[in-house]
């Protein structure tokens, strides 16, 4: 099952069979303000028939801050509704701009997908390493 988010990305969903009851899915492209009005319709979708949401991010290309505010809110919505919305696997580019944004501190974000499925729900292992304090 595909669904476009927009003119420059397109989400993937594939069966929750086999994911330790998670339901995966792989966005594309660009993930921005573009396409960030489609992509919040198509994870609400996605969040009402599977409370538990794991988003590949492994073949994005480009994020904004407008598109990352979509994942953020849909993790919110996820933990409203009882269940999770995870990252996987995000691009150079993407775990650039989740640093930068500092929405890595409101998102559980994981190296793999197969760390996603396999992580402690609030404890995903770290992608993000703490800054290192220098001392003189």
């Amino acid at each position: 099952m595909a669904y476009s988010a927009a003119h420059e990305a397109s989400l993937r969903f594939t069966s929750p069979a086999d994911r330790g009851g998670y339901a995966i899915a792989a966005l594309s492209g660009d993930l921005g303000i573009a396409s960030a009005p489609a992509l919040r319709e198509q994870l609400r979708s996605l969040l009402r028939a599977a409370s538990h949401l794991i988003i590949d991010l492994s073949a994005v290309e480009h994020a904004d801050a407008r598109g990352l505010a979509v994942l953020v809110s849909s993790g919110h919505r996820a933990r409203l509704l009882g269940g999770s919305l995870r990252l996987a696997a995000p691009s150079p580019e993407v775990a650039r701009v989740l640093s930068a944004t500092g929405m890595n501190q409101h998102l559980d974000v994981f190296p793999t997908v197969r760390a996603a499925i396999t992580g402690q729900p609030g404890q995903p292992e770290a992608i993000f390493p703490p800054a290192a304090v220098v001392t003189r």
